[in-house]
């Protein structure tokens, strides 16, 4: 269970708090829910989110379930601290989409005193872990991980099943792309994909060929 640290006066640090998990298990929304309470309470906050990422708006940080908070979209993680400024907290949508100086840049703004908020898929569509991700959750003094229902299972679902046949690293999409699956639906269905992959050779391609008789 995640308990928000909000007060923070004996040490002049911040600190880091990671959601992670899967697509469609609630990460932004979980993100959206932490920056506007402490919008409600006045600190200074502001969002960021790679400039890629136009899937529901150019500039607001939208979830699946249609909440929103307006960003500023950066096309680079050395963009965050100038613009971070002066703030109390910063929201991070979409980290698994910045460069590994996404880590350091985190860290600082910890050590300058900010409550850094970062949400991110912590594994990619072959269940590698997923960019700057494993770093931010090892330095993060607070990790969350979230999780989707399986579409064929109805069991908690960790990883993003790709239904297309890209493999593209970064694509952006939805339901139409992906699915979140159990490990068990997971396996089954890659297991699959490499069964359709597979090369069989004809029966006349491996029959051995007859011996040629001696001269």
């Amino acid at each position: 269970m995640f308990l928000e640290n909000t007060v923070n006066q004996k040490e002049q640090f911040g600190w880091i708090e990671v959601i992670c998990g899967s697509m469609f298990s609630g990460k932004t929304e979980e993100l959206i829910r932490r920056l506007k309470r402490a919008q409600f309470a006045k600190q200074k906050v502001e969002i960021f989110k790679p400039a890629i990422d136009v899937r529901y708006d150019d500039e607001m940080v939208v979830s699946h379930d249609a909440n929103e908070i307006r960003s500023t979209p950066v096309p680079a993680a050395a963009n965050i601290p100038i613009l971070a400024d002066g703030c109390d907290v910063v929201g991070i949508d979409e980290a698994q989409f910045f460069d590994d100086e996404i880590v350091r840049i985190c860290n600082d703004l910890a050590n300058k005193g900010v409550r850094v908020i970062v949400a991110g898929l912590d594994m990619d569509f072959k269940g590698n872990p997923f960019g700057p991700m494993p770093y931010l959750m090892a330095t993060a003094e607070y990790v969350t991980k979230v999780h989707a229902v399986c579409t064929r299972t109805g069991n908690l679902a960790q990883f993003s099943y790709r239904k297309t046949k890209s493999e593209d690293l970064v694509l952006l999409g939805e339901t139409e792309e992906y699915e979140p699956l159990s490990r068990a639906a997971y396996y089954k269905a890659t297991m699959r994909e490499k069964i359709k992959t597979m090369k069989v050779n004809d029966a006349e391609e491996i029959r051995p060929k007859p011996k040629e008789p001696n001269a």
